[in-house]
């Protein structure tokens, strides 16, 4: 998984995984998915960051898994 956000754009991309792109769908307004072949998360856009998140929480990234995740 790889986040990454664009200050010029204001969007944040969260990407789940590589494969081959075949649609949008739309969340809601500035919620946007992507969608790969086998109708495969692929990941997701989220436009106008900065109005949907503090500036902390754009810088700030946690993260948990549980441990048998961790270790594979």
């Amino acid at each position: 998984m790889k986040i990454t956000y664009d200050t010029k754009a204001d969007a944040m991309y969260i990407k789940f995984r590589d494969g081959e792109f075949v649609a949008n769908k739309d969340i809601e307004e500035g919620i946007i998915i992507d969608i790969g072949k086998g109708n495969t998360l692929l990941g997701i856009e989220v436009l106008e960051a900065s109005t949907r998140f503090q500036p902390e929480d754009l810088a700030r990234v946690e993260i948990q898994m549980p441990l048998n995740l961790a270790s594979s």
